[in-house]
């Protein structure tokens, strides 16, 4: 079975349809509204972000995708990632479903072109960045555990030379515009819920890289913010 075979698995393939395009989609499929420029922008966003991503991620480390495939069937993640991994996930599928909802039953707000143009420029920020942390990290699990058997061992380059966690720091200026861009009110609730789940898990993972990962104690002492430079 060459890498590509161990990579695209069954599991994978329906993991990758539901959340990379079924979630990205939601606000549509739930509406109904085809004509929904916003949602359009924001599905494209998503989708053509992952797969250049992990295209680009790909090339520089063919063996990351590999280990994202295996989102929940590692055999030695943090016991709280089991929990807080999943509902991660639940809480970034919770905003387009949320926006779709209200988008159906009778949308509350409607903001302008200026705030929606902004929301496109944060979000795409937020993939950047985000992006930026999984081409430069050979060990951006999709779960948070030591990866001893692939030579585990601090990153410091790329955006890891301004913060800790890149990866969370471009989610956490993703999330609260995404309500903005697709007039929804309502998605605000899942926004703080997925933040919420955001910080408690940066915190934790912080924290046992500092008692597991042979030399983060002293990289997290050269760099000294998890997720936001100058405060936290």
């Amino acid at each position: 079975m060459n890498e590509k075979q161990k990579i695209l698995t069954p599991r994978v393939v329906l993991m990758l349809t539901i959340f990379i395009i079924g979630v990205p989609m939601l606000p549509l499929l739930i509406s109904w509204q085809w004509d929904w420029w916003e949602a359009w922008v924001y599905a494209a966003i998503n989708i053509l972000g992952f797969i250049i991503s992990r295209y680009l991620a790909g090339r520089q480390h063919p063996d990351l995708l590999a280990e994202r495939g295996q989102f929940l069937q590692h055999k030695n993640p943090e016991p709280w990632d089991k929990i807080l991994s999943p509902l991660l996930g639940l809480g970034g599928g919770l905003i387009p479903l949320v926006a779709g909802l209200e988008a159906r039953f009778g949308q509350v707000v409607h903001f302008s072109l200026v705030v929606k143009v902004f929301s496109i420029i944060v979000i795409l920020a937020g993939f950047v960045i985000g992006s930026y942390a999984l081409i430069a990290n050979r060990f951006f699990s999709g779960m948070v555990r030591i990866q001893n058997e692939r030579g585990h061992h601090v990153i410091k380059t790329g955006p890891y030379r301004w913060v800790r966690h890149p990866g969370y720091a471009g989610s956490l200026l993703t999330y609260p515009v995404i309500p903005l861009l697709l007039d929804s009110v309502w998605a605000f609730i899942p926004v703080f819920f997925t933040i919420a789940i955001l910080v408690v898990r940066t915190y934790l993972e912080d924290r046992a890289l500092k008692k597991k990962l042979e030399g983060y104690q002293e990289y997290a002492q050269e760099v000294r913010f998890r997720l936001i430079p100058g405060v936290w």
